[in-house]
């Protein structure tokens, strides 16, 4: 169940508006009206829901929700009295049939008496500060930017219009593209970790670039993205980054990257567009990783990956040589191919 303390449905809405909306066709009752989403197991008459993985099968054919996202080749096994929301991609469906339902709630421009706002900072009509907030001398905000409880914009920051930085942020040497989302806790721009290993001091190496984020980004809770040590760090457009991420200095992704959480790269590589890294998998400076990389969860990466590449393991190689590698490994442990205990 929705808890309405938080996400307040604005309106209900019938299946075939919802449809309409999310570019879905309607099987069954379009006038049925919706009020809530909830999963398969538990949805009502008046909850949305969707199914697209056949672990969920069984739920799908005994589900008690009102209408269901579904692929057109389910409409056969799903549960009677159901209306269905057909599309050929049903969790996008459903990712803007919710929502409709739950819009994001206004924020009220202007600024809290609580925050400070130095009088040569620019700000753009529209934007909200909330209290805790500081922004220094020199930064810039565009039209329509939400600045969260606490967070810190270091002077000569500049964001583009339609931003919105989550509590207790801070934010230097950074010039952010539009439409971005930085998450509560995040640090952007801070000193990399560069310095001289020699005795008998740590000497430390300037660090003297910025970070880069392009329109439409997304960066999860508490993530570091540390700034250049001479150019840029850069975040693509689009690219939508986990809770807990480390980005090292000078590290370029492109376009499109997804980066789940605890994934850490290091100093100066590059991925080029639509790179895909699971969970704690990490990338050793340096490297080049090509566009259309997908990393496996938990792999760390030594090497250069080619266009396309599936890499996975640690040190990760091409998929099929970790899955090889594996299953031989399993074979040893429960005593070779002979089965006598005996390995050989």
């Amino acid at each position: 169940m929705i808890d309405a303390r938080f996400f307040a449905a604005v309106v209900p809405h019938t299946a075939a508006e919802l449809a309409a909306v999310a570019g879905a066709d309607v099987a069954g009752d379009g006038d049925r009206v919706l009020t809530g989403v909830a999963p398969l197991h538990t949805a009502g008459p008046a909850d949305l829901a969707f199914f697209d993985n056949p672990a969920y099968r069984d739920a799908f054919a005994a589900s008690d929700a009102g209408a269901i996202c579904a692929r057109p080749e389910h409409a056969a096994i799903a549960p009677a009295g159901a209306v269905l929301l057909i599309s050929a991609q049903p969790v996008r469906a459903y990712a803007v049939a919710a929502g409709a339902l739950f819009p994001p709630a206004a924020q009220p421009a202007g600024i809290s008496a609580a925050a400070h706002v130095d009088a040569a900072a620019r700000l753009g009509p529209g934007c909200a500060v909330e209290a805790g907030a500081v922004i220094e001398a020199g930064a810039e905000l565009g039209a329509d930017c939400v600045i969260g409880a606490n967070t810190v914009i270091r002077a000569g920051v500049s964001l583009g219009r339609s931003c919105r930085i989550d509590a207790g942020a801070t934010i230097s040497h950074a010039v952010i593209g539009e439409r971005v989302r930085i998450g509560p806790g995040c640090r952007i721009g801070q000193a990399g970790f560069g310095f001289v290993p020699e005795p008998p001091e740590f000497l430390p190496v300037p660090q003297l670039g910025r970070v880069s984020i392009g329109d439409g980004a997304v960066l999860g809770a508490n993530c570091t993205i540390d700034r250049g040590a001479s150019g840029d760090t850069e975040i693509g457009a689009g690219c939508h980054i986990d809770n807990q991420v480390h980005l090292a200095h000078n590290v370029r992704l492109g376009r499109g990257c997804i980066l789940a959480g605890q994934v850490g790269i290091a100093g100066s590589s590059v991925l080029g567009d639509y790179v895909r890294m699971g969970g704690q998998a990490g990338v050793a400076g340096h490297l080049n990783i090509g566009d259309g990389v997908n990393i496996a969860a938990g792999s760390g990466v030594i090497r250069d990956v080619s266009d396309g590449g599936t890499v996975g393991g640690y040190p990760a190689q091409p998929i099929r040589d970790w899955h090889r590698q594996t299953a031989s490994v399993r074979r040893l442990a429960r005593g070779g191919k002979d089965g006598n205990g005996e390995a050989g």
